[in-house]
């Protein structure tokens, strides 16, 4: 899990926040994780599924891939217009 301070948050929240939706990201105060961010999706499904699935990439259901494509093209693309 990536992990950011709060004082990173105020510098590049857009950084973080395109991070937090391919994985959860963690910001942290006096080095200690204070919060955790993640997708909704993911919230869901921590606060209603006893047992998560696990998938390869190229195994995972149609919307998982597509999701997890479209996160990476936006943080490539954010890269991009920063380089």
């Amino acid at each position: 899990m990536k992990q950011y301070t709060f004082s990173d948050m105020n510098r590049a929240s857009g950084e973080i926040l395109e991070a937090a939706l391919i994985e959860p990201v963690a910001l942290t105060k006096r080095g200690k994780q204070k919060l955790v961010i993640l997708t909704a999706d993911a919230y869901e499904r921590l606060k209603g599924e006893q047992h998560t699935k696990a998938y390869l990439l190229e195994d995972a259901p149609d919307d998982i891939h597509n999701e997890l494509m479209e996160g990476i093209d936006a943080i490539l693309d954010e890269a991009d217009r920063n380089a």
